[in-house]
């Protein structure tokens, strides 16, 4: 009973609200820290782009945005991330359903359909923000995300968001949330571009650059804050059999 009503619309609906509102107070409270300096700048000249994330850094995302600069982003289609995706329509990101990742999964998660909504929206102008790395297997990038800039042309930036303030979760993604009142750093890499005529070789080369990319920014933007990335050896622990 108690998950069916915490998976009600209503209950959905007024955690989205407490959540936009939340980040909305983190925003405002935080003073940012941006490298490249001229990111935001860069990114209107680059759009629309492919902004790439971890899981469990998501949240905090739309922080990196310039102001008025159309954004989507891809949530997973299950019960639990409905209340994501109406928050974060109310911050003004387009939610687009579906999951990423191989084509087993495209296929069992509405994949193929959400790709073509993510390529529809890219060509209307509209940025693309999603993970990079498929649930429950922290770190290691999927195909997903070079297989949108292949179809798209577009290019992608590994991007995080990290707070000197925050709250770490001991998740399977090791999850973190900035809090109010602190410093946050927003770090994106080089972007990375694949060619429409890229074979199989060269989206394996793609796909280990976004996760090269993402590593970087993370320890970067961890050390600004003066810490260390909480999730930097969940890939070996992954590929052991050890992850949580």
């Amino acid at each position: 009973m108690l998950k069916k009503i915490g998976r009600s619309r209503f209950a959905q609906s007024v955690l989205a609200f407490i959540g936009a509102h939340y980040l909305r107070l983190v925003e405002r409270t935080s003073t940012f820290v941006i490298e490249p300096a001229d990111f935001r700048e860069r990114a209107l000249a680059e759009a629309p782009l492919i902004g790439a994330l971890w899981h469990g850094q998501h949240l905090t995302a739309h922080f990196a945005w310039p102001k008025g600069m159309p954004v989507a982003a891809l949530i997973s289609r299950n019960a639990d991330a409905e209340a994501n995706a109406m928050a974060l329509e109310r911050l003004g990101v387009q939610p687009i359903r579906g999951s990423g990742g191989g084509a087993h999964r495209m296929h069992r998660r509405g994949g193929f359909a959400a790709l073509r909504e993510m390529l529809r929206a890219l060509e209307s102008g509209t940025s693309l923000v999603m993970t990079a790395d498929v649930p429950k297997i922290a770190r290691v990038a999927g195909g997903g995300i070079v297989t949108l800039a292949k179809h798209s042309g577009r290019p992608i930036f590994p991007l995080a968001v990290v707070g000197s303030r925050r709250k770490d979760f001991n998740s399977w993604d090791r999850a973190s949330v900035a809090l109010p009142f602190g410093r946050c750093a927003i770090v994106v890499g080089e972007p990375i571009r694949v060619a429409a005529d890229a074979t199989p070789a060269d989206m394996e080369a793609a796909r280990l650059a976004v996760q090269a990319g993402l590593d970087a920014a993370h320890a970067r933007a961890y050390a600004l804050m003066g810490a260390r990335d909480p999730g930097a050896g969940l890939r070996s622990e992954t590929e052991t059999g050890d992850g949580a």
